[in-house]
């Protein structure tokens, strides 16, 4: 077998030879994009090979470069793109390697690879339609080249594991052979997808393309990037959200060791360039800085919470995101009625590889070397920071050591390109300390929640309120996205329907969000709303079964008779459990269920509890239904991770604001839970066809509920905000 395949390769596509606007039969296959998919014109990669389409490349050796628009960031999306083109393609898995194209020369050819974004579990739901049609054109291409040779119709021939036969005489050719003439034809005007029931590549749990170079140190991430006479940036920005440099002393570093410049980035930043980033990050922790903190310095967590706290007052304006009969009257006429109050803290994402950029800029070009969620974002953050054209600009994508949402965000990319720019001709790689990362993160937004509950006579659920009060991360990041000032994604798991909808039908429902938005900035952090959410609603689902008296699956499966794939998420998961017979002596159950991404999850758990305060995680169970699934070893995977995430955030996370700044600097102080604090995990895999959900993000939302219902069945005590540490809650 070739050595190098069923790797990733950093892309090198030779620019001269892209044909810009060549043929673009198959325009509009998905999202309105014009993508090419071949022509008489032969665009070849770097080595000379042929590209039988933007995402297909064939080696004379019969390698199969499939290209990948997506991030790759441990999550599993390049393999899974990778065998959904494959499947289409029909070829030798084992000869299958990927690379990342650049957004640059995605946007010269009019967006041929579409949207590079990598977020909200989007990666393999969002394009698997235009990638699978993209690896069936080439096949069909390939298998057309290959009859035209004959002389016979295409008809009789058909294409397996990268061999094309005709049938009636038994004649054969491979891919490699045909690749060059294929990449001249005209690609079909529309191609047929296979059923995945008849999937051979995807559907399978097949090992992931990026392990191999992760477990021998091979794997080249942002951070590990070195060029010729490269030199290396640390950088300090204000420690307040929104203050400002007043003033710093550069002279008072100019002897130290390996210091080549001080530059001021933006009106908030000071960076020191050196030699070494040690010497750098030296220099600059001597470096006399002195800040304009501005009122903000005024503002604690303290402040934070009872400014949210008064957003819970019905009196206060709100926006309303689902609604139906009239919940306050009929909370005011029940027989009986139950309220909490919830609130949920900062997260930092806490990516193990801080935030980095590599730049060499000249006025005549600008490339950036990063990890990044979104080329296309860091290409237009390129472009405006470097003040140059499209065609002088590009981006070259990295492993992502850790992306959780906050590599989308292009704030490193920009302060990387403003040093550059001020050191023309030279590489500069800018490299934040972990103090500068967890202090200048995109926080998980701070909320608070007020539940009503009312029940008839009968103990029948007449009406719910929830009433958020808190961030809206779209009004920090995407204000374009607002509708008529309101933030449709605050609603995540509680909306009235879409890829987030709440599973309960309740006869008056009211959902409503009063926002408020503190200076700390929020971003998408890995589960985003529904987090929150899930633990608001599903642990209120708890109490209200409680005060009814009623088992809490019971109570949730009378509301679910119009909401069939939330029941059969749950039903799965109550079954694998065991929820139906008693548990091991001293151990207790929770459940909870939520939507998020396109996908129905429902998680449960079992847990002792000793001295009231230390839980043992024994076990905890997810059953998802994302339609479907490409690499079901993935998915497990991606489960598991997704508890580690949500649970050491129930645990160990939230950020605290003091002085205005956050107080958590480093993983002493915001931790993560370890391998012998992890629980086993079980998958229940109930895909139910017909629609594309995503998988990395929605099982986080269960765990922390059925985690702490698991704990109010052992203890008799409700938990309402977070971390439980600040309980004095810790795992056993």
């Amino acid at each position: 077998m070739n050595l190098q395949v069923n790797q990733h390769v950093m892309p090198k596509l030779n620019r001269r030879a892209f044909v810009i606007g060549t043929a673009t039969a198959g325009a509009g296959l998905a999202l309105g994009l014009d993508l090419p998919f071949g022509g008489p014109s032969v665009v070849r990669a770097a080595d000379g090979a042929p590209e039988v389409n933007a995402w297909v490349v064939i080696r004379p050796d019969d390698t199969v470069v499939i290209r990948i628009a997506r991030s790759e960031m441990g999550q599993g999306t390049l393999t899974g793109l990778a065998q959904l083109v494959a499947e289409e393609l029909e070829c030798d898995w084992s000869k299958v390697t990927t690379e990342y194209p650049t957004p640059g020369q995605s946007v010269a050819r009019k967006r041929a690879w579409g949207d590079f974004s990598t977020g909200g579990s989007r990666g393999i739901r969002s394009s698997q339609d235009y990638v699978r049609k993209g690896g069936a054109t080439a096949r069909v291409m390939l298998i057309q080249a290959a009859a035209n040779e004959w002389k016979v119709p295409a008809s009789e021939c058909k294409a397996a594991n990268s061999v094309i036969t005709h049938t009636p005489s038994g004649k054969t050719t491979t891919y490699g052979k045909v690749a060059e003439a294929a990449a001249k034809l005209e690609p079909p005007a529309d191609v047929k997808l296979k059923d995945p029931k008849d999937w051979t590549i995807a559907g399978k749990g097949l090992k992931r393309l990026d392990t191999v170079d992760k477990t021998t140190g091979k794997m080249t991430y942002g951070i590990d990037v070195k060029l010729p006479g490269m030199l290396n940036a640390a950088i300090k920005d204000c420690p307040v959200f929104g203050g400002k440099v007043k003033s710093f002393d550069e002279a008072k570093i100019a002897g130290m060791k390996g210091v080549k410049k001080v530059v001021p980035v933006g009106d908030s930043a000071v960076a020191v360039v050196a030699d070494t980033w040690w010497h750098a990050k030296t220099a600059l922790d001597a470096l006399p800085i002195v800040w304009d903190e501005g009122d903000n310095a005024k503002v604690s967590s303290e402040t934070i919470a009872k400014w949210l706290a008064e957003g819970l007052d019905n009196a206060q304006p709100a926006y309303v995101g689902n609604q139906n009969g009239d919940a306050k009257a009929a909370i005011a006429g029940a027989a009986k009625k139950v309220e909490a109050v919830y609130s949920y803290p900062y997260q930092n994402h806490a990516t193990m590889e801080p935030m980095n950029a590599t730049v060499l800029y000249t006025p005549d070009k600008c490339e950036v070397w990063c990890g990044t969620q979104n080329g296309e974002a860091a290409f237009a953050a390129a472009l405006e920071a470097s003040g140059l054209p499209a065609e002088k600009v590009d981006v070259h994508k990295l492993m992502l050591g850790g992306g959780f949402g906050r590599r989308g965000m292009t704030d490193y990319v920009r302060q990387a390109v403003a040093i550059a720019k001020q050191m023309p001709g030279t590489p500069i790689k800018l490299l934040w300390s972990r103090e500068e990362d967890m202090q200048h993160g995109k926080y998980h937004p701070i909320t608070q929640c007020k539940l009503t509950g009312a029940f008839d006579a009968d103990n029948n659920l007449v009406a719910l309120h929830y009433r958020l009060s808190g961030q809206s991360i779209l009004f920090s990041v995407r204000p374009e996205a607002l509708q008529n000032g309101m933030d449709p994604a605050a609603f995540q798991g509680v909306a009235q329907s879409g890829e987030a909808a709440i599973g309960y039908s309740v006869p008056n429902l009211l959902v409503e969000h009063a926002m408020r938005n503190p200076h700390v900035p929020p971003g998408f952090w890995r589960g985003v709303n529904v987090n929150h959410n899930a633990i608001y609603l599903e642990c209120f689902m708890d109490e209200l079964a409680l005060a009814a008296g009623q088992d809490p699956l019971e109570f949730r499966r009378k509301l679910m008779g119009k909401h069939p794939k939330h029941l059969a998420v749950l039903n799965a998961v109550a079954e694998k459990i065991g929820w139906g017979s008693p548990a091991p002596q001293g151990v207790y159950r929770g459940i909870a269920q939520v939507m998020g991404y396109g996908s129905y999850v429902a998680g449960a758990a079992e847990i002792s509890v000793t001295d009231g305060s230390k839980i043992k995680v024994h076990r905890i169970v997810a059953s998802t239904d994302p339609g479907y699934v490409v690499n079901p070893a993935q998915v497990e995977r991606q489960i598991a991770g997704s508890f580690v995430y949500g649970l050491s955030a129930l645990f160990y996370g939230g950020c605290t604001v003091k002085d205005g700044r956050i107080e958590q600097t480093n993983f002493d102080t915001y931790n993560s839970m370890r391998i012998n604090e992890m629980p086993k995990v079980e998958s229940v895999m109930v895909p139910s066809g017909g629609f594309w959900g995503g998988v990395g993000e929605p099982t986080i939302g269960v765990a922390a509920p059925a985690v702490l219902n698991a704990y109010f069945a052992a203890t008799g005590k409700r938990i309402r905000s977070f971390p439980l540490r600040n309980q004095n809650i810790s795992f056993a």
